[in-house]
């Protein structure tokens, strides 16, 4: 059975995740900033580079941890009081079924990062980061898309260090 069947529920903050037991309890975890549940699917955000594997540890005995206790683990959320958080769940879900689906097939993904003021956040990874080509993806692709499926937004804005990664198309200059 699914965890969150009402489409997808952001929580930034202690305060979003108060009476959703799951949620509260991965945002208790040392390093974890956010946690985005949808369907089936639990996704833990990090602050900090680096390795996952205590993390992921952590965040896999709390999943089970909420699950024993029964009843509800993600309560429905109220009517959203900020428009960007009902902005950020349609964003996050076109991204889910649409944009991510579309770059993965090139080997790439592309991380929702926030949505202010209308105007989109995002990260690129995989493939995408070190590609020639994330400038077109990201304006005729994404951009398109989203401008299509959420008439909300206002615009993107991408926060990718282009210049990390194993094949950067913006590569440091040598001196």
């Amino acid at each position: 059975e699914p965890l969150y069947e009402a489409g997808l529920r952001r929580f930034a903050s202690p305060e979003d995740a108060h009476g959703s037991p799951l949620a509260e309890a991965i945002l208790a975890i040392e390093g974890v900033t956010e946690v985005i549940v949808s369907g089936h699917t639990v996704t833990a955000v990090k602050d900090t580079p680096g390795q996952w594997q205590m993390t992921a540890r952590a965040v896999g005995t709390a999943i089970r941890s909420a699950l024993l206790q029964g009843g509800p683990v993600i309560v429905p959320k109220a009517a959203a009081a900020d428009g960007d958080d009902a902005l950020y769940e349609q964003v996050a879900d076109v991204f889910e079924t649409r944009i991510n689906p579309m770059v993965a097939s090139h080997g790439g993904r592309v991380d929702l990062i926030d949505v202010q003021d209308g105007v989109v956040l995002l990260r690129l990874g995989g493939g995408c980061q070190g590609c020639g080509m994330a400038n077109v993806t990201l304006r005729q692709g994404i951009e398109t898309t989203l401008r299509q499926m959420v008439p909300a937004v206002q615009g993107i804005m991408d926060v990718t260090d282009h210049a990390a990664g194993a094949d950067p198309y913006f590569a440091q200059s040598k001196k």
